[in-house]
């Protein structure tokens, strides 16, 4: 049976999204001091997600960036909170010195836009704590990212940097059971190279690691649909999370966590009353 951290791979799992940022693309500012993104990660827990994945910068396109030391202010009270609380903690994070700081306060998992390869001290850090990581693939920088994505062929093209960073990882010890692949939709991606990656999942999970996808409320969907907001787009989330578990997803990443655990449920009866036929 496949794993990643401490989790056996034998449903989709949820990872639950905390902003504690006032500049996220979809909820910033909504839980930006602590206590709001304490409660906000704790009625998240309640409705059943599996990992919370904190963040104190906002990565969307054509973000700035946050110094390490107002990062960590920002996440770490959460962070301690969330896990005393009992919840399995990410950090979402590109510096080392952030990634430190929240596995001190109890995170479990390093979520990181840049694969462990923005700051040189990230890999063997992550290695050396034993941590499980998430590696996200992203075209460019996140001020620019969105300027004129191309790829040759991005769902192969993504795999062939993420087997990459997975080759980097193992090299410096950090078992494949410890090990996420994200491909980063919204990040260095047009609408079209969005749908391709998500009609080609299969060929991220024959890297061997667990598979995340993160496509709740993305900017892609409004695309597709008739431009609504972020917080318009759960019905477009779920469609995108399905697809994504139908062809081999291991982990969700979303801001709606009980809306997709119900339509999680309800699709895996419907798959297994099709298994029973």
């Amino acid at each position: 049976m496949r794993k990643f951290e401490r989790f056996v791979l034998d449903r989709p799992l949820v990872m639950g999204i905390v902003n504690a940022t006032p500049d996220s693309f979809s909820d910033g500012g909504d839980f930006f001091d602590a206590p709001g993104a304490i409660a906000h990660g704790l009625r998240l827990l309640g409705e059943g997600a599996d990992i919370l994945d904190i963040g104190g910068e906002s990565t969307r396109p054509g973000a700035a960036m946050v110094p390490p030391a107002e990062e960590r202010r920002r996440v770490v009270p959460v962070i301690e909170a969330l896990a005393k609380a009992g919840a399995v903690v990410s950090v979402d994070t590109r510096n080392a010195s952030t990634m430190a700081a929240a596995l001190d306060a109890g995170a479990a998992i390093v979520n990181d836009v840049t694969a462990l390869g923005g700051d040189p001290d990230a890999m063997a850090l992550v290695a050396a704590r034993k941590a499980g990581v998430v590696l996200m693939h992203m075209q460019g920088e996140p001020q620019t990212m969105q300027a004129n994505p191309v790829y040759g062929d991005a769902p192969r093209e993504i795999a062939a940097y993420l087997a990459g960073r997975l080759a980097a990882c193992r090299a410096a010890g950090i078992a494949v059971e410890r090990l996420c692949v994200d491909p980063g939709l919204g990040f260095g991606k047009t609408v079209a190279h969005n749908a391709q990656i998500l009609a080609n999942v299969p060929v991220l999970r024959g890297l061997g690691a667990a598979v995340l996808i993160g496509a709740s409320r993305k900017a892609f969907i409004g695309a597709l649909s008739r431009g609504e907001r972020p917080r318009e787009r759960l019905p477009g989330s779920l469609a995108a999370g399905l697809a994504a578990v139908a062809g081999g997803a291991d982990i969700l990443r979303v801001h709606d966590v009980a809306a997709t655990l119900q339509a999680l449920k309800v699709h895996q009866a419907i798959e297994n009353a099709r298994a029973a036929t």
